[in-house]
């Protein structure tokens, strides 16, 4: 069996490989020069925030795609490809296990790119990387990706400010929300499968019940305890997350009586993903 670090290489291998004959034997579409500014992020809330301050002047692609895990996820050569493209990597820097295993490889490849580091300013709580769950980190996330596009193109600075401030009212406006959905709620406390809802359950005084640790699904006797605290708080519904094994939660919920309802920490569309995610909490807390 090839070993963690080996099969890293051989990926990273494997991709030179594939840019250098790109380079030698492409067609004539790989000479088309686009004007737009090809921007490479490693998760997918990083992609929604760069269109909407780029908008029609970038191209985007995501490192980690719908549905994978970042802990565990590695590049596939065509990927790499684009990185060694990119003008702009713009990565979260909150201790994303993907960027802690291969940040420096990916700089390797494109020394030239600039690399944005969205968490910029943003205070990182232990070892939890879920910053953008909270829409006030997010709007910090979104002023440091506003900052680097116009430090690459600082002839439609311009544009990107303007973009920008109107993305930053739309976040507000979705803090608002948030706020007045939770208001008048008793019960702040809700159980989740994977604990990536820290930063949010601060930003609203909630409290998330994890059931999961380190990404292990729960032991018997986890799932004994996670059932006495179901009881305890009067919880029906553990929220899972898709990019996670869901059997313990499953477990948990039919001793309870209780479901589990999917509530997924990597929003493709922000706004929308979180009141979202807001209207599931509310209902599952009343």
């Amino acid at each position: 069996m090839v070993s963690g670090e080996n099969g890293k290489l051989l990926v990273l291998i494997s991709a030179f490989l594939l840019i250098s004959w790109m380079l030698t034997f492409s067609c004539g579409e790989d000479h088309v020069v686009s004007d737009k500014i090809r921007v490479v992020v490693s998760q997918l809330p990083l992609a929604d925030f760069v269109k909407q301050v780029g908008k029609d002047k970038v191209q985007v692609t995501v490192m980690i795609p719908p549905g994978a895990t970042p802990h565990f996820y590695e590049p596939k050569p065509e990927q790499l490809k684009m990185v060694s493209q990119a003008r702009v990597f713009v990565k979260m820097g909150s201790k994303v296990e993907f960027e802690l295993s291969w940040m420096d490889k990916l700089t390797q490849i494109n020394k030239d790119m600039l690399v944005i580091n969205s968490s910029q300013g943003i205070k990182i709580v232990g070892e939890d990387p879920h910053i953008w769950l909270s829409p006030t980190n997010a709007k910090r996330m979104v002023e440091n990706i506003c900052a680097g596009l116009k430090r690459v193109d600082p002839q439609n600075g311009e544009f990107y400010q303007k973009n920008m401030n109107e993305y930053l009212e739309k976040l507000d406006k979705l803090d608002r929300y948030i706020k007045e959905k939770l208001k008048g709620i008793k019960n702040r406390s809700f159980m989740v499968c994977h604990p990536a809802w820290g930063y949010f359950a601060r930003a609203y005084n909630l409290e998330q019940i994890p059931i999961q640790h380190q990404g292990k699904e729960p032991t018997a006797q986890e799932i004994k305890e996670a059932v006495k605290k179901a009881e305890e708080f009067n919880h029906h519904v553990i929220f899972v997350s898709p990019q996670f094994a869901t059997k313990g939660a499953e477990a948990i919920a039919r001793q309870m009586g209780g479901k589990i309802v999917s509530l997924d920490p990597l929003p493709q569309d922000y706004i929308s993903d979180m009141r979202s995610v807001a209207d599931k909490l509310v209902q599952a807390m009343r």
